[in-house]
């Protein structure tokens, strides 16, 4: 699954990339509800860096789209 990821900006960072395109490798669910899907592996097409991205709602990283 291909997927567009938004960065949520913290306080003091640099607005030079506001998302990246990857490629889901793994997900699952947290603790709370492990039947939803929140922590996703996903590589970044463009560098090929693994990166773990935390879907919730509260999390600095968001899920926008899947394709």
């Amino acid at each position: 699954m291909t997927v567009i990821i938004q960065h949520y900006l913290q306080v003091g960072e640099r607005r030079d990339k506001d998302w990246w395109m990857g490629q889901v490798i793994h997900f699952g669910g947290a603790a709370r509800e492990p039947k939803i899907p929140n922590l996703f592996q996903i590589a970044d097409v463009n560098s090929g860096v693994i990166r773990w991205v935390n879907a919730d709602p509260d999390g600095c990283l968001g899920l926008l789209a899947r394709g």
